[in-house]
Parts: structure tokens; C-alpha cells; sequence
């Protein structure tokens, strides 16, 4: 049997407020309505990006309505990548990367990002993408796991994925 469809959660970050308009048209155009969008808040768990995407970067977290087949995570990424590149051959802003788009899949039990990245706990999807549990559903909320980014162990990251997660519990059992 295959797996429910899950809601589809993209962070967006950026230090321009353009950046991150461009990318809620953007997103929405490819896949659908956004449902939830989270107050932008400023990144700042980490200077890792500042080097090609530079200082006072702000985050926002959009889950659409339309759901995905988690196995779609890959090609989504791909998908999130090209968008990024789009965005910055445009050649408006002086960063190499002034966009940033993470995806991930939100499902009852869990939320998972997609990364380029390998590491000891990540699954290798396709396509040089890679899947992380990001965070576990546990005593009623999102909790983190030791290798969990700082910024999605912070509370208001942690209470709008709840608030997508019953978004999508509805969704998915609208009479239960």
C-alpha cells in the first residue's frame, strides 16, 4: 500500500524582502496554493550562508495545500534548486546565492527535509538528494533529534509546524 500524501513545507530565506516575494509567487505557481505561511524571522542560529548569501537573512515557512507523494521529495528539491538558480541569474542582487529554498514533507508522525548534503543519518533518495527526519511527532508536538538545525528546535518554528501538521490531520481525516 502506498503512503498518505504529505503537505509540502518550503523554507524560504533571503536578506531581501524581494527575494522572498518572488519565491511565495514562485512556489505557488509550481505547486499550488499556499495554505500556512509563518512570519518571517531572522536567521540567525548560524553564519554558515553569510558567505554567499550575506548577513541579516530572514526565514519564512510555507506549506501548501496541494499534497505530495512523499516520493516526489527529490524531484522537489531539483525542482526548489532550479528555482534558486533562476532567481539568481536574474544578477539583480550582489550575492552568488540570494535565495535560498528548502523543501520538506510534513506527515503525521514527522517533518523531513531534503539536502544535497550526506551524513550518517540521512537516506539517500535520487538524484544527489538526500532525506533527513528533521524533526519526530511525540506528547502531542514536534520534537528535535540531536543532528536537528537550530533554527527547527526554535519554539515558534516548532508551534507553525504544529499548526501545519493539524492543517493537514483535517486534510486528511476530515471526519475524524
Amino acid at each position: 500500500m502506498l503512503p498518505e500524501p504529505a503537505m509540502l513545507v518550503v523554507a524560504v530565506f533571503s536578506r531581501y524582502d524581494e527575494a522572498l516575494a518572488w519565491s511565495r509567487h514562485r512556489l505557488s505557481t509550481e505547486f499550488g496554493p499556499i495554505a500556512l505561511a509563518g512570519e518571517p524571522f531572522a536567521f540567525t542560529q548560524t553564519d554558515y550562508y553569510q558567505g554567499t548569501m550575506g548577513p541579516n537573512l530572514q526565514k519564512q515557512l510555507l506549506a501548501f495545500e496541494e499534497l505530495v507523494p512523499p516520493d516526489h521529495l527529490a524531484n522537489i528539491k531539483l525542482r526548489t534548486n532550479d528555482l534558486e538558480k533562476e532567481f539568481a541569474a536574474s544578477a539583480e542582487f550582489p550575492e552568488d546565492r540570494p535565495l535560498n529554498l528548502d523543501p520538506g514533507i510534513l506527515t503525521l508522525g514527522k517533518f523531513m527535509l531534503a539536502t544535497t548534503k550526506n551524513q550518517a543519518h540521512r537516506i539517500y533518495l535520487s538524484q544527489g538528494i538526500y532525506a533527513e527526519v528533521t524533526l519526530r511527532f511525540q506528547a502531542k508536538s514536534f520534537a528535535p533529534w540531536p543532528w536537528t538545525y537550530a533554527d527547527y528546535r526554535e519554539p515558534y518554528v516548532i508551534g507553525f509546524l504544529n499548526e501545519v501538521r493539524e492543517y493537514y490531520r483535517r486534510k486528511i481525516r476530515p471526519r475524524g
